[in-house]
């Protein structure tokens, strides 16, 4: 008999975030579409999670871990180009009618170098220049209210096999950054998941939160234990580097634990632009050194006999700037973590990830979505979507394009849902 375990991805603070423009119900004929693979112009190395968009429509999408890419354009927006950027390169713009016919585009990006004399770097300011950052919050995000679209998608590894893959278009209720005094909503448009394959095991792994969990993970309007300002005495931080990011100077600052506390804290690096002092990205860990205080914030539910071991966190939170204000533009979150039974000798590895891209965002003024139609913290994306794997299910929306790996377990799934049928 089978026992399930559900896993939280953080509780709190991280999320993943996908948004999308589109409609569902247009043909083919009603958008362009545009297929491309972004490099590095000198290695010729893929460059991930690099961001397509277009500055007209405030509609985009993110490149995959290969630096593929499918953006659809709806033809009605008389769109003429779009734009592609990346840290640590320097921004291009295309001619949409350029790249939208036949197969994939190559698109190279020139990485840039900052001049260190461009801005004096005093190591002692690091911690002055997030409590900045922070004061400048009410300035520099959102002071109203915006209609999102989005994908979100989470999969589950074991060991090196796929056995959960989940995907959704996504509308979210934002709500102001300054003052915040509601949470944003979450709606599912449309999804669809793979289904349970290895019926065999012993273990089911489930994620909970999923798309809702995303938003939290916009550190700058959930700031909880990492940018609350009474929480600042618990790092130490210090100024590391100087980085292009849309053509912009950053300043990187890195922080890591000072203090214990009954909970982990974590570490990793921000992103603080050095004309407007915005954070513009994040990446950090959780620090899981204590497996003990750990596991209390992935386990939901699990076997008594069970043993869970986290031994990798990874989250990235990116910002994009349209019309003077930055916006959360893509979300990611990893865990990785050893589940074994009490008594035995083999441990299982298992990889969790979501991520959520803006696709799409306007400003908006209607009503909020009402409660009962929202995705809350307790629901399971895998529970609520069918088991459907169309090449055209997602019509006009953008969405990230799969890795390699996971169209590979794609078309595996559903060769094995077709023989059981």
């Amino acid at each position: 008999m089978k026992t399930s375990a559900i896993f939280r991805i953080f509780t709190g603070i991280l999320v993943f975030f996908l948004l999308v423009p589109a409609g569902f119900s247009q043909g083919r004929d009603s958008y362009h579409t545009i297929t491309g693979l972004v490099r590095d112009s000198q290695t010729r190395r893929p460059i991930a999670y690099a961001s397509v968009f277009i500055d007209q429509a405030e509609v985009g999408t993110v490149t995959n871990v290969d630096g593929g890419f499918i953006l659809k354009i709806d033809k009605d927006l008389g769109v003429t180009h779009f734009s592609i950027s990346h840290l640590g390169y320097r921004s291009a713009r295309y001619r949409v009618t350029d790249y939208v016919l036949g197969d994939r585009h190559e698109f190279l990006l020139e990485p840039t170098t900052v001049l260190l004399q461009e801005v004096v770097i005093r190591p002692s300011d690091a911690r002055s220049l997030v409590e900045q950052a922070i004061a400048k919050i009410t300035s520099n995000y959102p002071d109203r209210n915006y209609r999102l679209t989005g994908f979100y998608r989470e999969a589950i590894k074991q060991r090196r096999d796929y056995v959960s893959i989940s995907e959704a278009v996504v509308e979210v209720d934002q709500t102001p950054y300054y003052p915040n005094s509601s949470a944003d909503r979450v709606k599912i448009v449309q999804g669809r998941k793979s289904g349970d394959v290895k019926r065999m095991d012993t273990l089911i792994v489930k994620l909970q939160g999923g798309p809702h969990v995303s938003m939290l993970l916009d550190i700058v309007k959930n700031p909880n234990v990492l940018l609350d300002k009474e929480f600042l005495n618990y790092y130490t931080y210090e100024m590391v580097d100087l980085v292009k990011l849309e053509d912009q100077t950053n300043y990187v600052v890195e922080f890591k634990p000072r203090a214990t506390l009954p909970y982990p804290l974590y570490y990793g690096r921000l992103y603080i632009s050095t004309d407007k002092l915005a954070i513009t990205m994040a990446e950090f860990s959780l620090d899981i050194s204590d497996k003990n205080k750990a596991v209390q914030n992935f386990v939901m539910r699990k076997p008594s006999r069970l043993r869970f071991t986290p031994t990798r966190t990874s989250y990235l939170v990116t910002y994009i700037e349209v019309d003077g204000k930055y916006h959360v533009n893509y979300v990611r979150n990893e865990l990785e973590f050893f589940a074994d039974w009490r008594a035995k000798i083999f441990r299982t590895n298992y990889l969790v990830m979501s991520e959520l891209a803006i696709t799409g965002r306007k400003p908006d003024g209607s009503e909020r979505f009402p409660v009962r139609e929202t995705f809350r913290r307790g629901n399971i994306l895998a529970d609520m979507v069918p088991v459907y794997f169309d090449e055209n299910f997602w019509g006009a929306y953008n969405v990230i394009e799969p890795d390699e790996s996971i169209e590979s377990a794609i078309r595996k799934l559903n060769t094995r849902l077709e023989r059981e049928q």
